[in-house]
């Protein structure tokens, strides 16, 4: 699906922005992989392994925040502008030990320099695992992709 750049007329397909991301050695060296992105949306997932795990058995919270984090990146830069993060939270609400991920960003609002973000973090059934709320910061300069 093609993403729409900000003040421009060229499009951005998602392979181009899934290009952008590879740079994110991070997110891809956890297990992190880019399923959409449309303007304003990013959805992400995350396979649970047992390097994921904490001493309690269940998923390391840094693991979820950075697949929150990352559909958060992609949906704030889905714009074809360079957004870098300037506020994050979250709330774990549930644990889970195995299965996957999903972490679904959407835009709540938008400006010329600022976007509010809430990423769910839900498990393969839809549970509820996290909300992640993210406040971004958009540069004038166009991504490079």
């Amino acid at each position: 699906m093609p993403v729409m750049i900000m003040e421009h007329t060229e499009l951005i397909d998602m392979e181009k922005i899934r290009e952008y991301f590879k740079g994110d050695q991070f997110v891809m060296g956890i297990g992190g992989v880019l399923l959409e992105v449309s303007p304003g949306y990013a959805k992400a997932k995350l396979d649970i392994e047992p390097r994921h795990l904490n001493g309690a058995g269940v998923v390391q919270g840094g693991a979820i925040f950075t697949l929150a984090d990352f559909a958060f990146a992609a949906a704030s830069n889905s714009h074809g502008r360079s957004a870098l993060g300037i506020n994050c939270s979250i709330n774990y609400v549930k644990g889970i030990s195995k299965g996957t991920l999903y972490a679904e960003a959407t835009e709540d609002s938008l400006s010329p320099r600022i976007g509010s973000y809430t990423v769910r973090v839900t498990d393969q059934t839809g549970a509820v695992i996290a909300i992640f709320q993210g406040l971004a910061y958009r540069k004038n300069d166009p991504l490079q992709v």
